[in-house]
């Protein structure tokens, strides 16, 4: 089954023939001018009725009832449809029709046109549905009046028969008050339904090029116009757009697409826009003289404006990244690639993040998907795999509940709380646990309750998994007994989006 193609613009022929094949003609060849001006995907869309069998045998030749009449009177033959359809492809656009009954639906796969349009009255017509549906066409549908149960429905009938299809906003007014208008359904229809391509089929004022502008910039990239073109003979509805009105609408879309632009990826770096913001960002410099070889730290170095050219910034500056001084450096002097050497310890948190999803995922632990990943790289990063921890708090409150992830080999140092109670639950793997300098061994299903005032350490040779309960944990309540782990103030790394 084709697809329906990206920034495709329907063109809506309608009755607009008047029921003269010349006419017709005519119109196709007009907007194919156009249209090829414009680098979009074009269809041109007719409309069939089965007149005889379509009108009720006691409506037939009234002339009172104003569709019947305008059906009546604009009537082509299949011959005629034939033709406008050779043209419509002569001319580049793709063949869309809108059947109205069964047999509609027939002669549309005996012409093999690229695309089947439900209107907005037959939406839910559930005979017309199912008959559409048998056959192997991509469909679009518009939504004017139907209420969100409809919706729902059709939605659901086309997906579960695989169907390439989408949908547009419609309101089926003739022509549209601007008030009318609610662009923001566009919004609405997409939130609700994420999977499914949404659109915009017009019937304002035709000279508004402001109504292509705003779907455009809510994501539609489906459109649907009625056109004609006024002649001597024939004259124009108020809700159809002619050549000139089309070519300003199609310019106001292009516009705004090129205005819009990339909204499915984040933009590439623009280097003019790069090279203004780091003008005005703060310079790393030295706060005293720093000697080669010395680590460069908050203690030695200070920010400020301006910057100089090719130096470090405050914005290169976090606990992800090391400074060393490879050359003397002065007092005030900036810190920069020609005199220092810097390190990113990046990789390594997503390396560690790696082997913590795979050990949970070996172990069949389900964890909330919002919960924060927090790495206690106690002794640094270097001997996170020697000496370390990650936790995720799955809820802290007057009870707490946290996941404890040790990998193969690793130790956590020695600590004790002065308020907290907590009951490690052995989960997966096994856990060698010191109490006070009494060793014990858990497996799956063991249960150890550490009371406030206990020294407690483990490590896990194989691994584990291990669920922690406790009371409400506080961030001043973990004594190390090796100071030197308190006084490291970076020795937690805590990441939010580590799941995907």
């Amino acid at each position: 089954m084709e697809k329906i193609p990206e920034n495709l613009f329907t063109l809506e022929l309608a009755n607009n023939h008047m029921g003269d094949l010349n006419h017709g003609i005519h119109v196709v060849k007009e907007f194919g001018k156009v249209c090829k001006k414009y680098p979009f995907n074009f269809a041109f869309k007719l409309q069939y009725r089965q007149l005889d069998t379509f009108i009720h045998p006691d409506m037939v030749g009234r002339t009172d009832v104003p569709y019947i009449k305008r059906f009546s009177e604009t009537r082509l033959t299949r011959e005629d449809h034939d033709r406008l359809v050779n043209e419509i492809q002569k001319q580049g656009f793709l063949t869309m029709s809108t059947p109205f009954d069964e047999e509609s639906v027939d002669v549309i796969e005996s012409q093999d046109l690229d695309i089947i349009k439900i209107p907005s009255c037959s939406f839910g017509d559930w005979p017309l549905l199912e008959k559409i549906s048998q056959t192997n066409k991509p469909i679009i549908a518009s939504t004017a009046g139907a209420d969100i149960e409809v919706i729902d429905q059709v939605i659901s009938f086309l997906k579960h028969r695989n169907k390439e299809f989408a949908i547009l906003h419609c309101v089926g007014e003739y022509p549209t008050p601007d008030e009318k208008m609610h662009i923001s359904q566009l919004d609405y229809l997409k939130n609700r339904y994420p999977e499914v391509r949404i659109g915009f089929s017009t019937h304002e004022d035709t000279s508004n090029t402001d109504f292509i502008k705003m779907a455009i910039a809510k994501g539609a990239t489906i459109f649907e116009k009625h056109v004609a073109v006024k002649t001597e003979k024939y004259g124009i509805n108020k809700y159809s757009a002619t050549p000139e009105q089309v070519d300003a609408w199609l310019e106001a879309a292009l516009y705004a697409q090129n205005v819009c632009g990339v909204g499915d990826t984040r933009l590439p770096v623009n280097s003019k826009e790069a090279a203004s913001l780091l003008s005005l960002r703060r310079g790393v410099f030295a706060k005293q003289e720093i000697k080669e070889g010395d680590s460069i730290t908050n203690d030695n170095i200070y920010f400020a404006f301006p910057p100089q050219d090719r130096q470090y910034t405050a914005n290169d500056w976090s606990k992800y990244f090391s400074f060393h001084a490879t050359k003397d450096i002065s007092k005030n002097e900036a810190i920069a690639p020609s005199n220092s050497l810097k390190k990113d310890s990046r990789e390594k948190i997503w390396d560690i993040v790696k082997k913590v999803r795979k050990l949970l995922v070996e172990s069949n632990v389900v964890i909330p998907g919002t919960a924060e990943l927090e790495i206690s790289h106690h002794y640094g990063l270097e001997k996170f795999y020697e000496y370390g921890l990650t936790m995720l708090t799955v809820v802290n409150r007057d009870y707490c509940k946290k996941l404890l992830v040790c990998l193969p080999g690793q130790k956590h140092p020695e600590q004790f709380h002065k308020q907290k109670e907590e009951t490690f639950h052995v989960l997966y793997g096994s856990v060698e646990i010191e109490l006070n300098g009494k060793i014990q061994i858990c497996l799956p299903g063991d249960v150890v309750t550490i009371e406030p005032e206990t020294r407690h350490a483990f490590v896990s040779h194989d691994g584990a998994v291990i669920e922690e309960i406790s009371s409400t944990h506080f961030i001043n309540d973990s004594f190390y007994t090796d100071d030197s782990i308190s006084l490291n103030k970076n020795r937690k790394t805590i990441l939010t989006h580590w799941m995907g």
